[in-house]
């Protein structure tokens, strides 16, 4: 087998079984097979340690010595999940995935997810052998049958992706790379509509690492990734096509364990996607796979696997993913470079922080008082009035409205709505007509008093906060509540958990760049858990997280993941518990990717039965003006669902039509 990967080494997880005897493995697996029942471990653990070359060798064996067909007797003999896994390990990957494409345009409705899996992540050579593997088994041509099952600008992808002609020169034009980078910044951001028949020609066609650098020139000649312009610009299967092949063309095997994570996550399992997954990436990239995996999510793909499936199907699947990274010593020591080049293209996109909530153009703080004092005179309200203008004008024109209307009628606003609306819409106008830090106060002061403390809404606001939202929040706090928010944490909680709530609290976090040298220190001293001592161990990590600035925390992060092979919130998952951990966990998200935090919050109060309005209205004012377009983005892409659709799903009424307004649109 040649070698493939990185150095020219193999990175699949199912290697070639030495001294190898296709006519005794043939009598092994007809023996399992024989008389009543059959020896379900023997058929698993025999197949899947034999590579599919010696699987094929193993079949022609099994015809020869008892003129049977080996894949025909495996499916009488198994049934299920079980069953799809070791007849898709039998058949060769071109076969294989010929058959996959075939199940997906057969019958009602396509399935477009399996199309875009492996038609966005084939090589050349791949796409031909399927083609060809597709005219074999079936006697007719692939690309006609994906023409007659598709439509619209999806349908001429899929076809470009069909030829397997994408260039495959490493010797890349600078010249053409900015031409490539200006003309789709022409076909989508600076064009009305969009030039789909651009997006198609680069992305189908060019190789690899041509368009890696493309990728990198667009963003630097528009400010974004992009991925944010074809969320922006296309829509429906067209767009999730085009965004798996920018996938595969910065890294398959992150695209795959992304497409593994979502197969498993949550309620209910894809299983056709994780055979899928499994089978076809077993002898091509599984350890590189593993690596991202663990290192993307936090967890071993064998401890995912193994929590979320089960029996026979269970055990073959943990056979092909060849290892758990969670077993001490296991995690590949690559790993910590796959992390770090993770963190480095994070840090090298400057991402534009953009809220859904912008001033209103033509503004008039007159004329919108009138039509609040209008629409809540008289017997009835007009909600829909009232949501019209609050929810389209910013803070600072809705803090001028609430002081036109006070000289204007000689009332208070805040109290008038108040008393004209009631419930989540209530809280959630009200909320938007304070500031942003007497909003946080106030959260702050309802999670503290009364019976109980609500820890979550605490560590929420004071994990993400920049230092200047801090001390406005501390002022508003005094103002309102007459009592210094430090003191409020200080009697209200306890332990290292108020230590970090009170350094948070001060609004001190230093603001410079990175230092590397500091870094390397910092993440040394995080790393150092072998002592043992808990107290001294969480109050080292409250010395950095609490005080350093994100940008050179960032660093430490990267420093740390090349120590440790962990990322660091893993060790403090492992070393914490409570509060604490809890605490530590929301500052390192904050500081990797605050819109993905606030992204699961969102889906973690809409997913199930019953909605926390609590926690979606804090949110949605909060994040309206400041980065509530990037967490859409976020949350579509982590959950394959809009947080429009969310929305309108889980609320209703005038409290949804406000929510859907802040929102700002459906991606």
């Amino acid at each position: 087998m040649a070698p493939t990967g990185k150095a020219g080494r193999y990175r699949g997880s199912v290697k070639e079984f030495p001294n190898f005897n296709a006519s005794q493995d043939a009598e092994a697996l007809y023996n399992a097979m024989k008389g009543f029942g059959s020896d379900k471990e023997a058929i698993l653990d025999l197949i899947t340690s034999r590579n599919n070359k010696q699987r094929i060798e193993i079949s022609q064996a099994y015809k020869s010595l008892y003129g049977k067909d080996l894949i025909a007797d495996l499916k009488r003999e198994l049934t299920g999940k079980f069953e799809r896994l070791i007849v898709g390990l039998m058949r060769p990957l071109a076969y294989f995935d010929a058959k996959e494409i075939k199940d997906a345009l057969q019958g009602i409705g396509t399935d477009e997810k399996c199309l875009i899996e492996i038609l966005a992540s084939r090589t050349n050579q791949q796409i031909h052998n399927l083609v060809e593997a597709y005219r074999d088994a079936y006697e007719r041509e692939l690309e006609a049958d994906v023409l007659g099952d598709t439509s619209g600008h999806f349908k001429k992808m899929l076809v470009v992706l069909l030829q397997g002609t994408r260039e495959e020169d490493d010797v890349v034009s600078e010249d053409l790379v900015e031409q490539d980078a200006k003309d789709l910044l022409e076909a989508g951001d600076l064009k009305w509509g969009t030039d789909e028949a651009q997006f198609i020609y680069i992305l189908g066609n060019r190789s690899k690492q041509h368009l890696r650098l493309v990728f990198d020139e667009y963003l630097k000649i528009s400010g974004k990734p992009i991925e944010d312009s074809i969320r922006g610009e296309l829509s429906g299967d067209i767009e999730k096509l085009m965004m798996a092949v920018v996938k595969c063309i910065r890294s398959t095997p992150e695209y795959f364990a992304e497409r593994l994570y979502k197969a498993m996550k949550g309620l209910g399992t894809k299983d056709n996607t994780l055979i899928r997954v499994m089978v076809s990436r077993s002898e091509i990239d599984m350890l590189d796979i593993r690596e991202v995996f663990r290192t993307k999510y936090e967890k071993s793909l064998h401890s995912m696997i193994k929590d979320d499936t089960s029996g026979e199907y269970k055990k073959a699947l943990l056979k092909l993913c060849g290892g758990d990274d969670d077993a001490a010593g296991e995690f590949f020591p690559e790993a910590a470079q796959v992390a770090y080049r993770m963190w480095e293209l994070s840090a090298v996109a400057k991402v534009e922080l953009r809220g859904t909530v912008r001033p209103a153009a033509d503004f008039n703080a007159d004329g919108d008082a009138k039509v609040l004092r209008k629409a809540m005179k008289g017997l009835g309200t007009d909600e829909g009035a009232i949501i019209d203008v609050v929810t389209q004008r910013s803070n600072a024109q809705r803090q001028e409205i609430l002081r036109t209307y006070k000289s204007h009628f000689g009332r208070d606003l805040m109290a008038d709505l108040k008393s004209e609306l009631s419930g989540s819409l209530a809280k959630l106008i009200l909320g938007l007509m304070m500031t942003p830090a007497q909003f946080d106060a106030k959260q702050l002061k309802k999670a503290m008093e009364g019976a109980g403390t609500d820890e979550n809404i605490l560590i929420e606001i004071l994990a993400t906060r920049n230092n200047r939202e801090i001390q406005a929040i501390n002022e508003a706090y005094k103002v309102a509540y007459h009592k210094s928010l430090e003191d409020a944490l200080s009697s209200d909680t306890s332990g290292h958990f108020k230590r970090i709530l009170v350094s948070l609290a001060l609004g001190n976090r230093d603001e410079g760049g990175e230092d590397l040298t500091r870094a390397h220190e910092d993440a040394k001293k995080l790393s150092d858990v072998s002592s043992g001592d808990s107290t001294s161990l969480e109050t080292r990590f409250l010395s950095i997280l609490c005080t350093r600035s994100y940008p050179h925390l960032r660093r430490v992060f990267q420093e740390f993941i090349k120590m440790t092979n962990h990322d660091v919130a893993h060790t403090v998952r492992k070393h914490m518990s409570g509060d604490v951990r809890d605490a530590f966990v929301a500052i390192v998200r904050s500081v990797k990717d605050k819109p993905a935090f606030f992204a699961d919050k969102l889906y973690d109060s809409m997913k199930g039965i019953g909605t926390d309005e609590r926690t979606l209205t804090r949110i949605m004012v909060s994040r309206s003006e400041i980065d509530l377009l990037n967490i859409r983005r976020v949350f579509k892409e982590m959950h394959e669902k809009s947080l429009h659709h969310m929305i309108e799903k889980d609320t209703s009424g005038d409290y949804c039509k406000a929510l859907l307004a802040i929102c700002g649109g459906d991606d």
